[in-house]
């Protein structure tokens, strides 16, 4: 698949650094290429980074994108999550596998002018909840779950066991 790419709509530094912070790393976790945040937020920017330099990955940010700048300048499909959306399985049989996707997600309200310019508004179940949970079900979806303990080469890695936690930090 084509590069995967997510829009974070309404960041508010001071309310909303931890969630943030959580969708950047939760899409660079299932597979995303990168984010774009559309509030200018230096902080999250060094935090995200560092991850990326510690743990590996090709993966990127860039804050202080207007998101109708950012989904005006996309050349591939647009999918907004949202509660009101078409219902997952739908919608994941009609996203294209040969294109690359912007997927929007929002901090608060999300202009109605968002639903009308996505190709797919999809919806992760239909009761309130994170924005968080609604993009690590569909990343997880839309890849098969072949993100979930892929290598990054980074300088550390966590290996999975059943008790106990064991990171192991490369030297070279």
């Amino acid at each position: 698949m084509p590069g995967i790419w997510v829009m974070r709509i309404g960041h508010r530094p001071q309310r909303d650094k931890r969630v943030t912070t959580h969708v950047a790393l939760t899409a660079r976790a299932m597979g995303a290429s990168g984010i774009f945040v559309d509030t200018a937020d230096p902080v999250l920017e060094e935090n995200v980074r560092s991850v990326v330099e510690r743990f590996g990955g090709d993966y990127s940010i860039r804050t202080g994108i207007g998101w109708r700048d950012a989904l005006n300048g996309f050349d591939g499909a647009v999918v907004h999550l949202t509660m009101y959306g078409q219902r997952l399985e739908e919608g994941l049989s009609k996203v294209p596998f040969d294109r690359d996707l912007m997927i929007v997600v929002g901090a608060e309200k999300v202009p109605f002018e968002v639903y009308e310019q996505a190709d797919l508004n999809i919806s992760v179940g239909n009761q309130p909840h994170s924005e968080i949970a609604a993009l690590a079900v569909f990343l997880d979806r839309l890849t098969a779950g072949k993100n979930l303990y892929s290598e990054r080469d980074g300088k550390m890695s966590v290996v999975p066991n059943e008790r106990g936690k064991t990171v192991v930090e490369r030297t070279s």
